[in-house]
């Protein structure tokens, strides 16, 4: 068992007198640490060690590293002061980080003009390749097969992703599919819970651990949907509710003011799904598209 005598921090010295929020996380572990049960410990010995790999980590990762469940660690989390998982993230985020970093990972200050927007077009351009590479094609055709044979669609979305969603949403309706698109926490939970066998649901979360779309893709599972989810990949609560997971790959971090890469990835896979199922029904598509086309050029001049 070990000592119940202060602890040294994990921290490097030179952050020790910082009052920054990542400071005072970790301690406050090295202050409950002897009061934490197993599992709790071997959370927060966790985040002390590894406070660069949790930032990039869901719940669920932490979780397994540690053999614990995703109930503790948010527990651990509470204890700590913060609402949650997310918080903790943020928190250390704001201290490992440069300030410049929450504009985009791979900038520095000293930054041209010109290396600014090569390092953003390559961090782009790589997230695309690596989300080509990481998405199950079996995956796609599956989401196409339960669209298809679905009375109706649901897609939801919250945040930087619901732009997405409605995205979807647009792109749905021009190829003639029975689609809407909710954005309102309140309304998800609402309508998922309201749909059944006959609807297909499609969410958009980078993380898979936002409470209101793990939420509405629980209902709507339980409600008997079809479940579709884009998502990041590796492990997140959301992906015990999903049918399909269709996963980006994307370098995007929960304490950036806005996603960036996690959108480009996922536009990309609405944009291959989108096709694939304008060519799985195409006779139709292509006939609502030249009507959705002629309705649309009376807003043009």
């Amino acid at each position: 068992m070990k000592s119940s005598a202060p602890r040294k921090s994990a921290r490097p010295q030179a952050l020790e007198s910082n009052a920054a929020p990542v400071s005072a996380v970790l301690a406050r572990i090295d202050t409950l640490w002897p009061s934490l049960g197993p599992a709790g410990q071997r959370i927060a010995d966790f985040i002390a060690k590894h406070p660069q790999e949790v930032v990039h980590m869901s719940v669920s990762e932490v979780a397994e590293r540690t053999k614990s469940s995703e109930g503790s660690v948010v527990g651990l989390c509470k204890n700590l002061g913060a609402t949650g998982f997310q918080q903790i993230k943020i928190a250390l985020a704001q201290e490992l980080v440069q300030p410049v970093q929450f504009i985009h990972e791979d900038l520095v200050k000293k930054d041209t003009v010109e290396a600014t927007v090569r390092k953003i077009f390559q961090s782009n351009v790589q997230t695309l390749r690596d989300t080509q590479a990481a998405l199950d094609v079996s995956a796609m055709a599956k989401a196409v097969q339960l669209i298809k044979k679905a009375r109706r669609i649901e897609i939801y979305g919250i945040g930087s992703a619901a732009t997405i969603a409605e995205d979807a949403h647009y792109r749905m309706l021009r190829i003639g599919i029975d689609a809407k698109v909710v954005v309102d926490s309140h309304i998800q939970a609402i309508s998922a819970s309201l749909t059944g066998p006959d609807v297909a649901t499609l969410t958009i979360s980078h993380s898979g651990s936002s409470h209101e779309t793990v939420l509405a893709t629980r209902l709507a599972k339980e409600a008997g949907a079809s479940t579709i989810c884009i998502t990041n990949f590796g492990k997140s609560p959301i992906q015990a509710f999903a049918d399909v997971l269709l996963f980006t790959m994307a370098r995007e971090t929960s304490f950036r003011t806005e996603a960036m890469t996690s959108r480009l990835a996922q536009l990309a896979i609405i944009d291959a799904l989108i096709a694939c199922l304008a060519l799985a029904d195409y006779e139709k598509s292509v006939r609502t598209l030249r009507k959705t086309f002629d309705v649309l050029s009376t807003k043009r001049y």
